[in-house]
């Protein structure tokens, strides 16, 4: 399972995070599918209703079909730019049927923009700017740019929107389709017009497109004698890297830990599972599926996690959303740590991603939504930190974290 879209998609290579699995379920932005499960079986019609599937019959489904192969005929006998490319026109119309079920989450992936997403969590090398970004808002948006990335060099931050690409206005156009202009071969470069809603300032950066690694987490000791681990994306590393963290980490005896999850779009849903398990006892509930007929899954933690009773501070910010949000909500419900930073995403749904016949790339659909082990709903909310703290523009351009600062500070007092 994934967890779905932010569709954090990582902007490096051929695609755009934005995920599912590829039969698997995703939480959050971009999750590509689980590698080894089959998606989710969903009842003919989109249902796992036997009624409603019994009702709808061969005679209906042509009624209903009847206006689409109308129009696809009139296509073909009539636009002025004979021969028409039959391939986009079928896309287009998956791409459509997705758009209308109003949900931003709900989507459909060409191949290339599914085999991006699939490798990204597997924490590949790609070619690219090195962003995970948002395709469900009206702008391709930055989620949060990659440590040591282009992107990061250029000064890119969370919530910036790539108005115009290379000087063509990105207005109107599918941020999965602006996604593929920012992508290109390495030493290239693309020009981007950025809005920063924050400031509404509206600049331009040229970027050189550069091979880039995917992180995944990574664990160093503070002054203090403090540990300090951050969780990049929640892949099919993610936990073996997070564990030999930990490891070294604890080795040194630290009095506490701060897991800095902030700009983390999410991954795998087993991801999240694993990596609560890795602070919070076993057999404790990490998080609830909620079904479309009202039906709930508890998901548990497994044992042997390796910092479950160490003083905790978890960072997070508006870029930490799905399966990151579900960590974050875990610990806070328990009361295992204290939360720092700003409100979080609210990506709080779960996507099944299955790939379509000869190669014709995956649909993403919202198959459930989540809840933390308090049954707390966060989508289009959020996870409200225990300790709010903001960054401001002087903050960054002097190069001061003062979210950092304060779990230091709240650590040092216990």
């Amino acid at each position: 399972m994934k967890v779905s879209r932010i569709v954090l998609i990582i902007f490096i290579g051929l695609i755009l995070l934005a995920g599912t699995f590829a039969g698997g379920l995703v939480l959050g932005w971009a999750l590509p599918g689980s590698p080894s499960g089959q998606a989710a079986t969903i009842g003919a019609g989109g249902t796992d209703n036997p009624e409603t599937d019994t009702t709808v019959t061969p005679a209906d489904t042509n009624k209903l079909f009847a206006p689409f192969w109308e129009a696809w005929d009139l296509v073909h006998a009539y636009y002025v730019d004979q021969p028409v490319d039959d391939l986009k026109l079928m896309q287009g119309a998956i791409r459509g049927m997705m758009e209308g079920l109003g949900d931003k989450h709900s989507s459909y992936m060409t191949p290339e923009e599914y085999k991006s997403a699939s490798e990204d969590l597997a924490g590949k090398e790609y070619t690219g700017i090195g962003a995970w970004v948002d395709t469900s808002q009206d702008y391709l948006t930055v989620m949060s740019p990659m440590p040591g990335s282009p992107a990061k060099a250029a000064g890119l931050r969370t919530g910036d929107q790539f108005i115009a690409i290379d000087g063509i206005d990105q207005t109107g156009i599918a941020p999965d389709v602006s996604l593929t202009k920012v992508l290109g071969p390495e030493g290239t470069d693309v020009t981007l017009t950025v809005f920063r809603p924050s400031t509404e300032e509206t600049f331009e950066v040229t970027i050189t497109r550069a091979k880039i690694t995917v992180p995944s987490a990574s664990a160093e000791m503070l002054e203090g004698n403090i540990a300090y681990v951050q969780i990049f994306q929640f892949g099919d590393k993610t936990t073996p890297e997070l564990r030999a963290g930990l490891k070294e980490v604890m080795a040194e005896k630290p009095s506490g830990m701060i897991v800095d999850l902030r700009g983390n779009s999410g991954g795998y849903l087993n991801t999240a599972v694993e990596v609560v398990s890795e602070f919070i006892k076993a057999d404790q509930v990490a998080i609830i599926e909620e079904f479309g007929d009202g039906t709930r899954r508890e998901l548990t933690t497994n044992a042997g996690g390796l910092a479950t009773d160490i003083p905790l501070v978890v960072l997070v910010d508006a870029g930490t959303a799905s399966a990151a949000e579900i960590t974050a909500g875990a610990i806070q419900d328990y009361g295992r740590g204290t939360i720092v930073g700003t409100v979080t995403y609210g990506k709080g749904s779960v996507q099944n991603w299955t790939p379509l016949s000869n190669d014709q790339g995956a649909i993403r659909v919202t198959v459930a939504r989540w809840l933390t082990p308090k049954g707390n709903q966060i989508n289009e909310i959020g996870i409200t930190p225990d300790v709010v703290v903001e960054i401001t523009e002087e903050d960054l351009a002097n190069n001061i974290d003062p979210q950092l600062e304060k779990a230091i500070e709240l650590l040092s007092r216990q």
